[in-house]
């Protein structure tokens, strides 16, 4: 079967069928169209464990955006789109390389960036101490925006691009809200008095129209509010707080974690309030809870001896 025939199909069933993010088909595209061009691929019958071995090789020397070679992350991007791929060729009973072949590289243990609680306060109270000294109505409004997103990050353990896509008709009598995010899978997060209070004083003072919760820009020009804007404007606040270490909307959703988990929730649960669709990937934060461990370890073991 002609090679770019079946890659056809493979993403239009990823999109169609299993409801993939348009990105993550322009992805799997990309990845698979660099493995059929690199290793001269012009039928399924074509891939092998040679050739897939060759590009992996090649995959590696290939220089990367801070190293002299690419992640292996990255790496692993490739072979997780082509594995994909062979999985879809055999559930079609069309002949080809078999997907067990395809193992992906050893990852070194992912690095979170946190920020300690005594920080997190001051990052939540940034924009409130800006707002004290403030008069322009126009500023106003963009701390009043500022203290609700960084509440509801920290509430609710949001993506950014999920916080991005709310809208105003949000149910403020309600301690929960569907959010749709990877994948299309809605899921329910749940929002802190805190939250609410900080979004409630934020509607009240606009003025505009616009379907969007978070909207940037200036008053006769708004537009939705984009990841890179709450970027930008957290960049300043963690200036203002006098935050040394890199700090992201991400790091908002790791303290979130990281705070339900070190207070003895469930790791399913956790899971679920983060939208994950595998456990592994909420096991990144079970070290973190080590401390945690300790504690209970030294208040617990060892008292009868």
């Amino acid at each position: 079967m002609d090679a770019n025939t079946a890659k056809r199909q493979f993403l239009e069933y990823i999109e169609i069928e299993r409801g993939r993010a348009v990105k993550t088909v322009e992805n799997y595209d990309h990845y698979l169209s660099r493995y059929f061009e690199h290793m001269g691929i012009k039928k399924v019958s074509d891939m092998s464990e040679q050739n897939v071995r060759e590009f992996r090789l090649w995959l590696n020397r290939q220089p990367g955006t801070k190293s002299d070679s690419m992640k292996r992350r990255t790496q692993n991007y490739y072979m997780i789109a082509l594995r994909a791929f062979l999985k879809f060729l055999r559930k079609r009973d069309i002949e080809a390389l078999s997907p067990e072949k395809i193992e992906l590289a050893k990852l070194p243990e992912r690095h979170i960036d946190l920020i300690t609680s005594a920080e997190l306060q001051r990052l939540l109270q940034a924009p409130r101490e800006a707002l004290k000294k403030e008069k322009n109505p126009d500023k106003i409004r963009t701390y009043l925006r500022d203290c609700a997103i960084l509440e509801m990050l920290f509430s609710t353990g949001l993506r950014v691009s999920e916080l991005c896509s709310l809208n105003v008709d949000l149910d403020l009598s309600r301690d929960e809200l569907s959010v749709r995010g990877k994948g299309e899978k809605v899921r329910v997060v749940f929002l802190s008095p805190a939250a609410k209070e900080a979004v409630r004083d934020y509607l009240k003072a606009r003025k505009d129209m616009e379907e969007a919760l978070f909207v940037d820009g200036r008053p006769n020009a708004l537009h939705r509010i984009t990841p890179r804007d709450v970027q930008r404007h957290l960049k300043a606040y963690v200036a203002r707080a006098g935050i040394t270490s890199v700090v992201t909307p991400h790091t908002l959703r790791h303290a979130f974690a990281t705070d339900l988990l070190s207070n003895g929730a469930d790791i399913r649960s956790v899971q679920q309030m983060l939208g994950h669709a595998s456990i592994n990937t909420t096991q990144i934060y079970t070290h973190i809870t080590d401390s945690h461990l300790r504690e209970i370890h030294k208040k617990f073991h060892g008292k009868n001896l």
